[in-house]
């Protein structure tokens, strides 16, 4: 039986799942690989089309009665938050913000929440692809953008102007690590195979970081005219010890984003999140 699998055709994803993908390791579960942006991911689990899939929490968070979250192969820690940015400098108030025009990289990712959690009261937001993002701000289609991944090294480079960092200041109120992304397995596949998953995916973040410096092709071939070191800069930030296996420190990290989220969504939460 093959399981189908879903991630983004970012770096960081690209190379984790690099040596699994390709049969660089033994032992493997056999799946079906498909690669889409993470909000197209998000939509999609929604109708549980994928059994082992990319998903940003906060769609996780919605989604908690098809899938749980796997202990390895999540995008978290300090300093890796998304970014808001302008074209022009502007001051850093509620008021400044309150009635700009802001583009997301979709609402279901954790940079929505963020930006939900450091501006409430901004309501004009429109959505775009995340690699649309700079651009949309430069041509004046919107007048602050949340850039994510790659965007936050090349940003500056055209010209555009930071407003907040969203990850600091989600560390700065909570004292809580900044969740992203994570690997979910749909529940209705047990136990056992959660397991199974989860020693294929550590096996292959260890053959991609025994492969280093060399970065596979795949990771390349998928990275379209990004340029070398912005791929080795993304993946030094997203990939870390906190990929391998999730601390304690880093659940609890993601059980106060939930209670943000359901917040924010205006759910009723009785006590903490089942996300295993």
């Amino acid at each position: 039986m093959s399981y189908t699998l879903g991630f983004s055709p970012c770096p960081n994803d690209t190379f984790l799942f690099d040596a699994w993908v390709n049969g660089k390791i033994s032992t493997a579960l056999p799946i079906t690989t498909t690669l889409a942006d993470v909000e197209t991911l998000n939509q999609w689990a929604l109708e549980a089309r994928l059994d082992i899939t990319k998903l940003s929490f906060p769609a996780l968070f919605r989604n908690l009665n098809t899938y749980r979250l796997l202990r390895t192969g999540a995008a978290l820690g300090n300093g890796v938050g998304p970014l808001l940015i302008s074209r022009a400098p502007i001051e850093d108030l509620p008021e400044s913000i309150r009635e700009k025009r802001i583009v997301l990289p979709g609402k279901t990712t954790t940079a929505n929440l963020l930006f939900t959690y450091a501006y409430p009261e901004a309501t004009q937001k429109s959505y775009l692809v995340f690699s649309e993002i700079e651009d949309a701000v430069l041509q004046g289609q919107a007048d602050l953008g949340v850039i994510i991944h790659e965007n936050r090294f090349t940003y500056a480079q055209r010209g555009l102007h930071l407003v907040k960092d969203l990850g600091t200041h989600w560390e700065t109120q909570t004292g809580c690590a900044v969740p992203l992304g994570c690997i979910a397995l749909k529940r209705s596949m047990g136990e056992r195979l959660a397991e199974q998953v989860t020693q294929c995916i550590q096996k292959s973040l260890k053959q991609a970081w025994d492969q280093l410096p060399t970065l596979p092709n795949y990771v390349k071939d998928n990275a379209q005219e990004m340029e070398e070191s912005v791929m080795r800069q993304h993946i030094d930030l997203y990939v870390n010890a906190h990929t391998n296996e999730l601390s304690e420190f880093d659940i609890e990290s993601i059980q106060t984003l939930c209670r943000v989220y359901c917040q924010v969504e205006q759910i009723k939460q009785s006590g903490p999140a089942l996300l295993f």
